[in-house]
């Protein structure tokens, strides 16, 4: 087995990079300690990419060293805030956009404030920036939902993807399920859809390419909490042990 090849790959979990005094989630992160958590990686010795771009490197045993960085819900704050400082800082990330509320707000969210999402001129900037784009369904639906049925979700997975293509001019390779929530249905579908890979959130009973989990990170996280969390996901027994 390829050094590389395990455990899985680390993927840190991200979604709007903003004032977060008043996030009820814990969800937004603070542009300096994004910055901060963005320089520890680095002083690691570790190189953010986003996700298809780890998986490629990690099938050709080139995996060592480098970390997946996504941000979730395609806010329009990637583009501003998270994009520079990820450049500032050499590394790169996908970004999982909603093109079915391009231009919207986060109105999934019953509390908080309304943030602006992406445009469909900012998921273009965010591409040529060198940033991967990829699909969070078409509106942030559960798609583990009874509401859900099969022609719902199949659109949510093959729509989604169809739009990101129109506007970016590349299907995207990786899709994101909306609040983790995944089940081997919504796998079927997704994998059916054209889609490479799929992020969910916390380990679970369903694993592999189609339902990577990601480790959370928000803006409580120093230096010290990175640590801590790159070792439980380096040593699962010992994570798992910790939830028991």
């Amino acid at each position: 087995m390829p050094p590389d090849a395990a455990p899985a790959p680390w993927v840190l979990m991200y979604h709007s990079v903003a004032d977060c005094r008043d996030d009820p989630y814990l969800v937004t992160v603070s542009p300096q300690r994004l910055a901060a958590q963005l320089a520890w990686l680095r002083r690691c010795g570790l190189t953010g990419v986003g996700v298809g771009e780890l998986l490629t490197a990690r099938a050709e045993g080139r995996g060592r060293g480098l970390v997946g960085l996504t941000f979730d819900d395609g806010y329009a704050d990637f583009l501003t805030t998270a994009v520079p400082l990820l450049r500032r800082h050499g590394h790169r990330a996908t970004v999982f956009v909603l093109p079915g509320r391009l231009g919207g707000t986060n109105a999934w969210d019953a509390e908080g404030p309304r943030k602006p999402l992406l445009t469909a001129e900012g998921i273009r900037a965010v591409a040529s920036a060198g940033m991967e784009v990829g699909s969070h369904g078409l509106l942030h639906t559960d798609l583990t939902s009874d509401a859900v049925d099969e022609e719902r979700l199949t659109a949510e997975a093959t729509d989604s993807r169809a739009l990101i293509a129109e506007i970016t001019g590349r299907a995207p390779d990786g899709f994101c399920y909306p609040y983790g929530a995944v089940d081997a249905r919504a796998v079927r579908v997704v994998r059916s859809a054209g889609y490479a890979y799929a992020c969910g959130v916390a380990p679970g009973p369903l694993t592999g390419t189609f339902a990577l989990a990601r480790t959370y990170v928000g803006d409580r996280d120093s230096s010290t909490r990175l640590r801590v969390k790159r070792l439980l996901h380096a040593f699962p027994a010992v994570r798992e042990a910790l939830h028991a």
